[in-house]
């Protein structure tokens, strides 16, 4: 089988005797960033809907499972299987209307029969209880804030609709400009990251991911400068030789080319 096969390749990569020395190298700690990395390529690929890199991101996301999992195998701690098996008893468990006799009628009350599985799950383990643990803090900041969000919705600790966290936003836009006149950047600091949890919490309410919604406008962004560019080019110049005005009406014309 391919994962077998993959499997064999990774020990073979980590064998001290003719493994490669790079790969012999590498501890959980090293490898994480990696690992954080290729998710991101990936999602870049399905944000271009590029079905062949699509591919290839999740072989590059499945080897570093494996690489991972291979790590601990040699440290005698778990190996690939107990990692399969163990996702495998998680999805069975929290899928009781799959797996079981449960029922369910939608997807948000799958999503909090979900939410509520995971609270149990913690509970059971041992850990804390409170709505917002087992948060992990290495996500994205807007991802987490979103995070944040829902589960104190799963408590009923929220807006009642995107309209009431829009006059939040605009609340947190008018405290944010009082800042700047007061000339005070430890506030101003404050109130962005104000502004930008209520903006992430914007994005929950109309059924939007904050990150995907802002990487289509960095892609927006850089399409239209990129053409901005092509288009001093073409006089043999650059940004830096054109003033603002001029710079603007070039911006319009790339909005007005690319949508």
């Amino acid at each position: 089988m391919s994962i077998e096969r993959l499997q064999a390749i990774m020990a073979a990569l980590r064998n001290p005797d003719g493994g490669c020395p790079w790969d012999r190298e590498q501890t959980w700690g090293t490898i994480a960033p990696h690992t954080i990395e290729e998710a991101y390529e990936l999602a870049d690929a399905i944000e271009r809907g590029d079905a062949a890199h699509v591919c290839d991101e999740l072989g590059d996301l499945l080897f570093q499972v494996v690489f991972q999992a291979r790590i601990a195998q040699e440290q005698g701690l778990f190996d690939f299987d107990a990692v399969a098996a163990g996702i495998s008893d998680k999805l069975e468990r929290r899928h009781p209307h799959v797996f079981g006799n449960v029922t369910v009628r939608s997807a948000a009350e799958q999503t909090a029969a979900w939410e509520a599985h995971k609270a149990a799950e913690r509970r059971a383990a041992g850990g804390a209880a409170g709505a917002l643990d087992g948060i992990a803090l290495g996500l994205p900041a807007l991802s987490r804030a979103a995070k944040l969000g829902r589960r104190a919705a799963g408590v009923r600790f929220d807006w009642t609709g995107a309209a009431d966290v829009l006059v939040k936003v605009e609340e947190e836009c008018t405290e944010l400009r009082g800042a700047l006149a007061a000339s005070n950047p430890a506030a101003v600091e404050e109130e962005l990251g104000d502004l930008l949890f209520s903006v992430a919490q914007l994005a929950r309410h109309v059924g939007t991911d904050p990150e995907a919604a802002l990487r289509s406008a960095n892609a927006k962004f850089e399409r239209r400068f990129r053409c901005m560019e092509a288009l001093l080019a073409e006089q043999g110049r650059s940004p830096l030789d054109a003033d603002p005005e001029e710079l603007e009406a070039l911006w319009a014309r790339a909005k007005q080319e690319l949508g």
